[in-house]
């Protein structure tokens, strides 16, 4: 009733900071997950070209100017020269790709968004997603997108769906996905989200965990009345991701990719190279925060079987997912799996009250002005 195919996800870095060369990377997996691999199916990380905003999470914005400069020249026009590259190799490959991007637009020198496509097997955009909310230090990079890319793809692989990182936690996204039927989601994410200070084994840095004490102690933190404990553990992005994905899949009876970065060692040198003011604790926590991972779920939110597959030799090798090696893990899902599950809860269904709950989906692409001519024709200036 419905296809089995080979999926594949992108433990990746990038070039930082180099669009040119993470464009000439991302066609390069494209070719090796199509020849080596057979995939039908292609995710990348957020914001994978050209890089992802960690130092926000290191530095105080009046540090990192030159960082969100450099982030701005190296972002993509969604109709740039390569975002068509990216296309032609989906097209030559004849593969479905999800590719997470840093988008630039032309009404403004500096406005981006953290963005997401999903590119038919003939190179044609499907979706053209702007990550709905910057969370947390990302609004220091990115503004708010809106709800034209809450759409799910009609691909020859299925019904595919995806949302960028924090997103996977708003349930009102995720439901505008199920109720388009979708058989399978892509949640990307970054290779690590400081929340704190981190020391070589994981925990709160000394100054972390001092400043913590201090405030739990006197009940002041920064002059203002709270009670902190004086101790809390690091984020734990395998956890966090996974908990979130492996809820979509069990409520939209889907499978589920989950697409995180690699953080290299090139990457961390030049993360440290190109901040410039990074302490000792800032530069332990880029080296020892927990390591996002890269897995396939099933519909039921378990770890879905996973393989890696030598390009020389073309050997598989079962694994459950990729975290501390840079790689591609395939999997083979079979939709027809994504039915009996709908037999017990179909939240968009049969297991809905539709006569209680109405969600409204605006899907209208927001621009900065509207402008009306002599003649009543609408003309929206510069195209974003």
């Amino acid at each position: 009733m419905f296809p089995t195919f080979r999926a594949a996800t992108c433990h990746a870095s990038p070039h930082f900071l180099s669009a040119t060369k993470t464009t000439q990377k991302a066609i390069s997996l494209i070719n090796t997950a199509s020849r080596t691999g057979f995939a039908h199916l292609l995710a990348f990380p957020e914001s994978f070209i050209p890089a992802f905003p960690h130092w926000s999470a290191l530095l105080p914005p009046t540090q990192t100017h030159h960082l969100f400069q450099c982030m701005v020249s190296e972002s993509l026009y969604f109709d740039g020269a390569e975002i068509l590259a990216i296309r032609h190799a989906a097209a030559q490959a004849k593969m479905v790709v999800s590719l997470g991007f840093s988008e630039k637009v032309r009404y403004s020198s500096a406005t981006l968004f953290n963005s997401n496509l999903v590119i038919g097997s003939e190179g044609e955009v499907l979706v053209h997603h702007r990550k709905l909310v910057p969370t947390f230090f990302e609004k220091l990079t990115w503004s708010s997108g809106d709800g034209f890319g809450l759409r799910v793809a009609e691909t020859g692989v299925g019904r595919l769906g995806a949302l960028v990182c924090g997103e996977n936690t708003n349930p009102l996204a995720r439901y505008a996905l199920m109720a388009q039927g979708e058989q399978v989601h892509i949640s990307t994410w970054p290779a690590i989200w400081p929340t704190r200070l981190v020391q070589g084994d994981g925990a709160p840095s000394a100054s972390t965990k001092d400043r913590a004490s201090s405030a739990s102690k006197t009940g002041s933190v920064h002059g203002s009345e709270a009670k902190v404990p004086a101790k809390k553990a690091s984020y734990d992005n395998v956890a966090a991701n996974r908990t979130r994905a492996a809820a979509h899949c069990f409520e939209a009876k889907c499978f589920g990719i989950l697409c995180s970065g690699y953080l290299s060692d090139s990457n961390i040198s030049d993360l440290i190279s190109e901040s410039g003011n990074l302490d000792s604790a800032a530069i332990e926590t880029v080296k020892n925060s927990s390591r996002g991972a890269s897995m396939f779920l099933d519909p039921t939110g378990a770890v879905h079987p996973a393989f890696t597959v030598d390009p020389v030799s073309g050997k598989k090798e079962e694994k459950d997912m990729l975290q501390a090696e840079e790689g591609i893990l395939y999997a083979d899902l079979d939709l027809n799996d994504c039915v009996e599950g709908k037999q017990y809860h179909d939240v968009v269904g049969g297991y809905q009250r539709l006569d209680v709950f109405d969600l409204k989906v605006d899907r209208r692409r927001r621009e900065p002005a509207t402008f009306v001519n002599a003649n009543a024709v609408e003309d929206r200036g510069v195209e974003g």
